[in-house]
């Protein structure tokens, strides 16, 4: 049995592959009120090609008594750590937990929660969107590496995702890839928001993003991951040519008042460079405006 934490983009579209596979799943829903509108709801739809399909995927709350052995957890990293510790004591002896959040931080916080169990990090590059509750587009087929720098043997259940179609590697270095997705993050999220612009807007700031490739590449280096630096500005080019007409995830957060995942993504840098005393001057600066851009629209800044 996967249970699934969290029914927002990422986690909607593994549970429905995975169920529509024919391995067992459940859904883990924040309270009683959630419960009821996705009972309302009739179940998650999933829209593909243009086709929407209704999946009646059981689901329950976290108060459930029922014991927990694996559990996928896709709500966002500032949700992870309280979600994981409200679930804590219906984890098995055995129990492994799969984090697919975005950034770092949130993983080691998660880890601490649970010692007991096995926490295996998640780097994923699919494309889905919420476009209404319950709901979720599946924007492009990505790929998702897994991986436990603490015990490097891959675990038997990656069968499912064979059977599911997710398609995937089990990475010996999960933090090398974790890193360099932060670095393309840092590099392209906080300037679409800034300049309000779609990511192939920032091909108007040539300088500026160079300048910030070249910052998060020491950084990269000083934190002992040089290969996830290797190339880091043609590569942050290369997405930002082939994302052109796309709003990052945090332009969209913003534009519809969310909470921001920034203290996992920028913030984790900037205190990653202060802990090895490190200046960056570009990184620190950019950091700063986005705090204050967040703050004069009421929007957390953590």
């Amino acid at each position: 049995m996967w249970h699934i934490l969290g029914a927002g983009s990422l986690g909607s579209l593994w549970a429905v592959r995975l169920a529509r596979a024919g391995v067992p799943v459940q859904l883990i829903l924040r309270d009683s009120t959630r419960l009821a509108a996705y009972q309302r709801a009739g179940g998650l739809t999933l829209v593909e090609r243009g086709n929407a399909r209704l999946y009646p995927l059981p689901a329950q709350t976290a108060a459930d008594p029922t014991p927990i052995q694996r559990l996928l957890v896709a709500c966002k990293a500032y949700d992870a750590e309280a979600a994981v510790a409200q679930l804590a004591p219906r984890l098995t002896a055995d129990a492994e937990l799969l984090l697919l959040q975005n950034g770092l931080g949130s993983q080691d916080s998660v880890a601490a929660r649970v010692p007991h169990a096995r926490c295996i990090l998640a780097c994923s590059t699919e494309g889905a969107f919420r476009d209404g509750d319950f709901r979720v587009v599946f924007a492009g087929h990505g790929h998702t590496w897994l991986g436990d720098p603490r015990d490097l043997s891959a675990p038997a259940w990656l069968d499912d995702l064979q059977r599911s179609g997710i398609v995937h590697d089990w990475s010996l270095d999960i933090l090398s890839r974790l890193w360099r997705k932060l670095a393309l993050n840092c590099a392209i999220n906080p300037l679409t928001v800034l300049y309000d612009c779609r990511n192939g807007g920032l091909a108007e700031h040539p300088a500026e993003v160079a300048t910030l490739c070249a910052e998060l590449s020491e950084l990269l280096h000083t934190c002992g991951q040089p290969s996830a630096a290797s190339d880091l500005h043609d590569d942050v080019l290369r997405v930002i040519q082939a994302t052109a007409a796309n709003y990052s995830s945090m332009h969209q957060d913003v534009a519809q008042g969310r909470r921001t995942e920034i203290a996992y993504l920028l913030g984790h840098a900037c205190a990653a460079a202060r802990r090895h005393r490190l200046v960056l001057p570009h990184l620190d600066t950019l950091h700063a405006r986005l705090l204050n851009h967040l703050q004069a629209r009421r929007l957390p800044s953590h």
